[in-house]
């Protein structure tokens, strides 16, 4: 049932680049390492089974998930699906202007801050009513602001936070199944500027 799938897959055509540019395409995906269905991502996403079917669809259509079997739930046969890979990489063989593939990077980037931020409220609001009932629940947040004068500066300060994470989880990272496990986000986005048009 489970497949082998690929660690980076680059996407090659336009079609494919559009429909990773919805949000919660986007996040179907990133859960998709290992065979779900329909039922069990939309429980995790607090979606409808419907809605996330159909996107579902729509990623196996474009050739970025695929059907790796079925499973008997009481009298229901589900559909398990799978990404084709960990992670996907606009490729520049898309063949688009360089304006073009810019602007489909700096969409795709926004529409996972959407889906990020969207993600962090719904947990908290969770983590929140486990608080009510008295449970103790350690986090704790970041927030500072870093000048990046051009592309250059962004895409290494980037590559060097990404490196630099990736070596403090893999310190702490804890082996046994009774640990749990805490989410860590990353954005990078230019603050909004104050007072412009909202209309």
């Amino acid at each position: 049932m489970k497949e082998q799938i690929a660690e980076t897959y680059f996407v090659e055509s336009a079609e494919q680049a559009m429909t990773l540019l919805h949000p919660l395409r986007a996040e179907m995906l990133s859960r998709l390492t290992e065979p779900a269905s329909a039922t069990e991502l939309a429980r995790g996403l607090n979606e409808t089974p419907q809605r996330i079917n159909y996107h579902l669809k729509t990623l196996e259509k474009v050739g970025l998930a695929r059907r790796v079997g079925t499973r008997q739930v009481r009298n229901l046969v589900e559909v398990l699906y799978q990404a084709i890979a960990r992670t996907f990489v606009l490729s520049e063989s898309l063949g688009l202007a360089p304006e073009m593939m810019q602007r489909l990077k700096d969409q795709s980037a926004l529409s996972h801050l959407v889906a990020a931020s969207e993600r962090i409220k719904r947990d908290a609001l969770l983590l929140l009513e486990r608080s009510e009932q008295q449970e103790e629940v350690p986090s704790a947040t970041l927030h500072t602001k870093v000048h990046l004068p051009d592309h250059d500066a962004r895409q290494a300060f980037v590559e060097e936070y990404v490196s630099l994470v990736k070596q403090l989880a893999e310190k702490y990272q804890a082996s046994g199944a009774d640990s749990e496990p805490y989410s860590v986000v990353l954005a990078v986005y230019p603050e909004p500027r104050k007072g412009a048009d909202q209309s």
